[in-house]
This record gives C-alpha cells, structure tokens and sequence, in this order.
C-alpha cells in the first residue's frame, strides 16, 4: 500500500488513555437486573462519584478528596449503565488508606503484624474508596474487584484498611475476609485488616496436556479466529495436532472449570540459523546452548560506522544470556514455598548492550546502508528453545496467558527460552507483552516479528528496594557492558555517600533483585525545574499539578533492567515512587549536536523504560520583550533559555495503563516537512506505540547540527520545524534512521530499493520528498537573434544531465550548505593567493542562470577577504549559490 500525502504540521488534541471493558449484567437488591460496563474513571465522573457518598463512606474510608484520589490512584474503575449513568466506583492504591504506616514501609508492617501474610508490592493493591447506589452495591463490589483482578495479572491480594468500631458497607460484607494478626500486634485495636484474594473472582488457569476431548471447547475458540487462520488450517487440524504428539510436539491446553479455554501448540526443533540471520539474537545467546567452539567476539575491534562516536560505542565483549552454571527451574514456585535455595549466575542475569539499547526505544536505530558489516556472534551449541505453534484462548482469560508458560517449561525441562513468531500486521496480544521484541535486521524479509521468553522470568520474587553501599559490586557486573557504565557508578556513589547532587540536589538509588541478585538499577533526582517544564510543554495532558507538590516530582537519569525481567518494568517504575514518595517521573532526551556527521541516536542515556513512557508535546512560546516589562517579566525559571530537550513522562495513572503496540512496517520515504510531520504524528500518540518506524533519507534526519551554525544560514528559515523543534521531538528514539537514496519501489514484493541495492521491506509506504531545486540548465539561446520566452522554453531542456561543475552549489539542505561553505573556506578564505572572480548569489535558482567566468585574475585584497567572511558570517537566505 502506497500513501502519498500532502500534510502540513498538526497539532492534534491529546488522546487520553481509557480502556473500556465489556458488558455485564447484575443484579439488585430487590431483584432488579442492570447491564453494566467498566471503564477508567474519568475527571468529569467526579460529581457522579460524589453523589453516590452515603454515611458509611466517612465512616469506612475517612474525608476523601475525590479530585485529588483520582489523581493519585494507581487504579480508577467506574461501573455504568447502559444510560451511562455512573452506578460504581472504586479507587486503589499501592499503599495503605488511612496512614497506617508509611507508603514505602508496610511490607514490613505487614508480615510483623499479621498471620499467614503473602502480600507483597508485585501482588497487593489497596482500596482506598468504594461508592455505588445502594440497591445494586453487592453486585457492583463483586464486579469491580472481578475487573481489576482481570485488568492486573500479577494481582493476588487487595487489601482494605477500616476502623476497628465500623461495620463495612453492605456491598463488600461479601467480598472481603478478616485477616489474622499477629500475637501481641495492637494494631488491631484501633483498625481491622480485610483481605479480597484473586482465586475467588479470577484465579489461575490449570494447565495440562491436550485430549481429543478437548476438540469440542477448543473449536468455538478456535473459529473465532481471523478468516486468514480458519482458510489456512482445516477444520480438523487441531484435531490432527492432538492426535499425533509426541516428544519434540506438545499440545496443551488450560482450563476454567473443565472446560478447555484455551490452546498452545509447541515444538522443540527450532531452526534457530533462521533467525540468525533475520534478527540480533545475541543478547540470548544466540538461543543456543553454550559450546566450546562459540565465536562470541571479534579477533579485532569491529569498526565505527560514520557517525557513531566511539566515546558511546559499548563493548561488543559483552557476555550474552546462557544457561551454562544455571540451576533448571522446574517448579519455582513449590521450590520456594519449602525454602529451597534457587540459583541464577549472574552471567545469567546479564544485561547486554543489544538489548539495551533495543530497549531505549521502540525501534532499533539505522544509521547509514553503507556501512561496513558488522561483526555477528557464531554459535555450534545446540538449540536452547521451544517455539509456540500455535496460540488461543478465550477473550475471557486472556490476561492469564502466561499461566501458560509454567507448564511449557516442566514439559521441556532442557529449554531455557520460550519463542513465538507473530506476523507484523497482528495486532498486539496479552500473552507477547511479557515477551522480549528481539530487534530484527533492516535488510530481513521474513515477514514475522520474533519475541523470545526466559524461564527466569516466571520468578516472582522481584524485589525493588533503596540501593546501599554493598550494592555496588554486584550494580558494576550488572552494566559492566554499558556504555555509560561509570556515570551509573558515579551517581551511585553519590547517593550512598551524600544522597545529594554537589549542586544540592536529592538523589536516590533503588536496585531490583531477584532471589537476592541484582537484575536492575535506577537513580532519580528531585525536578528541579518544574515551572519550566509545565510552561514549554504540554504536560498538564497527563497530570493536574494542583494536587501534585513541588517535591513529588522527580527526573529519572538511570535505569538498567536485566531483558530477561522487562515485563517487571512498570513495577519497578512503581516501586520508584512508592519508596521515593513521588507522583510522576520525567525523563529528559537531548540532542547532541556534531558538525558534519551523521546523527547518533545512541549519543545520549537512553533509557530502557521509555517504551512505558509517554512522550510530552512541546508548547508553543511567547517571545517576551524582558527589557520592557521589567517587574512584569515572567520568572527567570519561565523565561531562562535552556539547550531544548525532548520530555517523557510517567506517573501512577499511567503505570497501570498498556500502550497498543503496532508492529506494522512503515516506511517514510524523505525528511521533509510533511514526513517530519507524519512522523511527528505517530511518535507523540500516547496510547499507541509504533515498533517499526523507518526514515529513508539522503542525509538522515535534519537538525543534527548547531542552531547556530553559520552554514545554515545559507537557508531560508522552514516555517514548520527549527533546530529547536527536532530537538523536543527526539525522533532518533523512535524512528529507524536508514541514510541512502530510494531508487526503486517493487510493489508487489512491498520493498523499496536504497543505495547500492539494499532492500527496505515495507507494509506502509509514504512517499514526501518534498520540492527541491535543481541544476540550472542553460538555454544556449542566440540572443542576437532576439528569441521571445515561448521560442527559448519550447527548445530548452529542463532537467541539466551534463557533469556539474565543482564550483556549482545547489542549496536544498543543510548538508548542501556545509558543503558549499568548506568549499569556500577551501579554495577562498584560506587560500594564500585568490583569484578573485564575482561571485553571484542566485535568490531564485528557477530565474538565474550560472554566471559567466570572467576573464583575468588578480590578488584578492583584504577588503574581498573581508566580503567573504562576511558572507560565510551572516549568510543570505538564497537557496542557489554559483561560485565562478
């Protein structure tokens, strides 16, 4: 499919993140029935939210403020009707209501309070608020804790803290249960604990091997399929597949009650030399077992392709995950609840710099198609994974897709990896968001996105805490691949030397672990400049700073998470700022600007958090004239200038909500204004996120330079995008960067050919190149003979095809005046004798011709010396430049 658009810059409204779930009836206390659907509460539900209050609100929950618990909550629901009348409400936290103890300290609180206690930050929400109409109460709790159990799959526990002296509301009498406490703990006399466990509403599924029994529940599920999937299989082919397993081919299936639900297909002969060549697979060690003979480095340091800095290039020694030295985990969970010791190695844990840095965005960035092949691992040990065939399961259970996982690795107890190859137009399913999205070559044709899965991952002791001293062998082995591995270090030793920056600022360090090793690492700083931030870019699209304080916001500058553990990523962004008493968390992107290379995307800290993050819009600024509004200027902090960033945000709502992956292969063909635009469009969607974005462009992306290089001044200025817009956009985190010219588009194959015959597969094709000017062709027109305009335009040819002489600059780009401005540095400025000839600035390359070398040659003077340098200086705004 091919689009071709003529689009100028838009500013379209932000899209606010909402999930709306489907229909459900209950039923009144009067026997009434209502058909209801849950939905994220909403801002403008709040009068709603308030009316339904009665006397035992006060009473159970204490004074809310229902605006400001809105704003703070990890989790809002609203329960309406099919009149859309709010009939429920429900509000939950990572923290206990009613101040019992500190937000970043009941854990503890818990366990040395309260019997049989299991809750822990990775399963445990508290309810802070609980609100319906009276008669439809009952059904209404049910329904909401049944949707939150659905929305949360690590869930387990939601917990509610009430007085001692009250009674609950007749609504939750029958969803939550009195937790035992401790001997000797008082806290029961002044509150009383209440537990709401998951296996009541939405437990587990049980999982085990198919049966040809199974056919009939599998097969109203298997045809609800796509069309694609029911004309490519016949209709006894799962069927077939039951039938006939066997050691290598397992079919299982898990089941709500006894009936199968859903259905997994796998097979342990994988072709992993497939892979090799279509994605990098070495962070995982190339999903093969570790062997002698494996070629995991270069025999000499692979080369810098242009534009990279080697300053920011990080190690290509970097150990890969193995499973050599690992203990096989085939029941964790049982291991664990008998106090068995379960070992990782760290070499296990490793997080490498491929990852790494596929994680900083959500595409793998391309610099240039000619540079040189890179080094690729080599690997003779077996293969280490099994691959899912095929998947599906009720819409109903799809949030326990994982449940899946537990059982795969009994039955194959020799593979390390779980892997699943997914078609680039599918849309995004539940069970792929705890994979890892390997990064595929720009030039593979396989039409398929590969996600890969650990064992290790199943671990549910994950662990957020404040980093100490001790921590900082174990942080060094962690990033000991990472190119900014001693900044991490540093700030490190920072905190646990001072807890403050030597400018003052507050500092804090948390590390994650699992099984009590380090798999991950964060450091964050007080936002220092938050009336900046809220006055040049849009973030009250995201938060409503009234009910946020000064010191509730922080900036995030580290954070490392082991790939293995990435789908805990958003809990441990949660973790940050519940220990660290925060409310949102900011991550700013600069630019880094070097003259006459390419832009690297790799130049500043990526984090691999971004992919949760959700991109800010700049605002649009007033030029204020300080001078003469004296005492009425704005605040220094307003108006100061500042090197221009792009901004990422997250918070507590935020943390809870998915963004809808789109693995779809979009090509942009040009970086003009309106494929600048395009992209802009998609990248700032804070609900969507776009894994294959591709930029084909002669010279990259533009404003990689200085916005005051004198170069640039050669241009007229772009009414759409400045130096200080590319930079706020940080397109280089999210889009594919492919440096090369298209020469060729194959439509029936969907790929476009680049520079020296590359190939870029594409499923959406945009084509903006955008107007430039061209080489002026001479008329050669006789003008003794007087021609008129329509004699000279019929013979004159409109495209020059002759060789362009050197001293001939067309001026369409930045590249274009850098170009022309060392050529005049050269040959002029520099030069010790000048031949001085006219030089003719041409303003429209449409309207002049090239100008005439005179005859004769002269010492240039100081005064022409001087016109040059002014030139270069100041510049003109003519888009052609003939030197003669």
């Amino acid at each position: 499919m091919v689009l071709r658009l003529a689009l100028g810059r838009s500013h379209p409204q932000p899209c606010r993140l909402k999930a709306v779930y489907k229909m459900t009836t209950i039923t009144s206390s009067r026997g009434h029935t209502e058909v209801v659907s849950a939905r994220r509460t909403e801002l403008r539900d709040v009068s709603d939210i308030i009316s339904l209050f009665s006397h035992f609100t006060e009473d159970v929950f204490g004074k809310i403020d229902v605006m400001h618990l809105l704003e703070k909550s990890n989790l809002s629901l609203i329960l309406c009707n099919e009149k859309n009348e709010v009939i429920a409400h429900a509000a939950f936290l990572d923290y206990p209501n009613w101040n019992i103890t500190d937000q970043s300290d009941w854990e503890s609180f818990l366990h040395k309070n309260y019997l049989n206690n299991k809750c822990t930050p990775l399963n445990t929400l508290f309810m802070h608020l609980f609100v319906a109409k009276e008669e439809y109460a009952a059904g209404c709790s049910q329904e909401i804790i049944r949707r939150v159990f659905i929305a949360i799959p690590e869930l387990q526990f939601i917990l509610l803290f009430i007085p001692a002296d009250e009674n609950l509301e007749p609504g939750l009498e029958s969803v939550f249960e009195k937790m035992i406490t401790a001997s000797g703990s008082a806290v029961d006399i002044n509150f009383t604990l209440l537990v709401s466990p998951r296996h009541r509403y939405h437990p587990q599924l049980h999982v085990r091997k198919a049966r040809l029994e199974d056919y009939n529940d599998l097969m109203p599920i298997w045809m609800r399929q796509n069309e694609t999937l029911k004309e490519t299989y016949s209709e006894y082919f799962l069927a077939d597949i039951i039938e006939h397993q066997d050691e290598e081919n397992q079919a299982v299936v898990c089941e709500a009650g006894d009936t199968a639900v859903g259905f997994m297909s796998l097979c342990s002969q994988v072709d992993v030399s497939l892979f090799h060549a279509c994605f990098d697979l070495g962070p995982f060690h190339g999903l093969c077992k570790p062997h002698p003979e494996d070629v995991l480095k270069a025999s000499q340091e692979p080369s810098i392709p242009e534009g990279e800095d080697k300053s920011n290039q990080t190690s290509q020694e970097a150990e890969s995950i193995s499973s050599q030295n690992v203990e096989h985990i085939s029941d964790q969970d049982a291991a664990v609840q008998k106090g068995e010791a379960i070992t990782i190695s760290h070499t296990e844990l490793l997080l490498d710099y491929i990852t790494y840095k596929d994680f900083k965005a959500s595409a793998s960035p391309l610099l240039e198609t000619e540079e040189k092949d890179t080094f690729h691992p080599v690997y003779r040990g077996a293969s280490n994974a099994v691959c899912i065939r095929l998947f599906c399961i009720d819409e109903k259970y799809e949030t326990r897709s994982l449940d899946f996982l537990h059982y795969v690795f009994k039955l194959f107890p020799d593979k390390d990896f779980c892997i699943i190859l997914v078609p680039h137009h599918v849309p995004e399913f539940c069970l792929i968001r705890s994979f890892v999205r390997v990064v595929p070559y720009f030039t593979t044709q396989l039409g398929h996105e590969l996600y890969v899965f650990h064992r290790a991952g199943l671990l549910k002791s994950f662990n957020v805490r404040r980093a100490t001293t001790n921590d900082i062998p174990g942080v060094k082995m962690l990033i000991k691949t990472l190119s900014l591995n001693e900044s991490i270090l540093n700030d490190l030793k920072i905190f646990t030397l001072a807890r403050r920056d030597p400018d003052g600022t507050p500092v804090q360090a948390f590390i994650a672990e699992v099984l009590d090793q380090i798999v991950g690492i964060s450091v964050i700083r007080d936002e220092m400049d938050i009336e900046y931030i809220r006055s040049h870019y849009n973030i009250e699209d995201f938060i409503h700073f009234n009910h946020h304080q000064q010191e509730e916001h922080g900036r995030l500058y580290h954070f490392a998470l082991n790939p293995i553990f990435h789908h805990y990523t958003k809990h441990f962004l949660k973790e940050i700022l519940r220990l660290a008493h925060k409310s949102s968390l900011y991550y700013p992107i600069y630019p880094q600007y070097e003259e006459g290379k390419f832009q690297n995307p790799c130049a500043h800290s990526l984090t691999s958090a971004l992919h949760y993050m959700v991109p800010v819009r700049p605002r649009r600024q007033i030029v204020y004239p300080l001078e003469e509004l004296g005492i009425n200027a704005p605040s220094e902090q307003v108006s100061k200038d500042q090197l221009s960033y792009s901004l990422n945000h997250i918070n507590r709502k935020l943390i809870t909500e998915s963004k809808t992956s789109i693995n779809s292969r979009i090509v942009v063909v040009g970086a003009s204004d309106v494929g600048i635009s395009f992209l802009e469009t998609l990248v700032f969607c804070p609900h969507l996120k776009f894994n294959n974005l591709t930029l084909i462009s002669i010279h990259g992306l533009p404003g990689k330079d200085l916005p005051a290089s004198k170069h640039r001044r050669f241009l007229i200025n772009s009414h759409c995008f400045n130096g200080e817009d590319y930079a706020q956009m940080s397109l280089c985190s999210w889009v594919n960067i492919v440096v090369g010219k298209m020469i060729g588009i194959n439509r029936t194959a969907k790929y476009v050919v680049i520079s020296k015959q590359r190939k870029v597969p594409y499923d959406y094709l945009v084509l903006c190149m955008g107007q430039k000017y061209q080489v002026l062709s001479p008329t050669g027109a006789d003008v003794s003979k007087l021609p008129t305009n329509r004699d000279v335009l019929s013979e004159w040819p409109q495209r020059y095809t002759g060789k362009v002489p050197s001293n001939h600059f067309t001026l369409n780009d930045d590249q274009d005046c850098l170009k022309a401005m060392h050529w005049l540095e050269e040959n002029i400025v520099n030069s010790e004798v000048l031949e001085c000839a006219p030089t003719h600035l041409s303003r429209n390359a449409a309207e002049k011709e090239t100008v005439s070398r005179m005859q004769g040659t002269q010492n240039c003077s100081s005064g022409t010396r001087a016109v040059l340098l002014h030139l270069i200086s100041f510049g003109t705004n003519a888009p052609l430049l003939i030197l003669s």
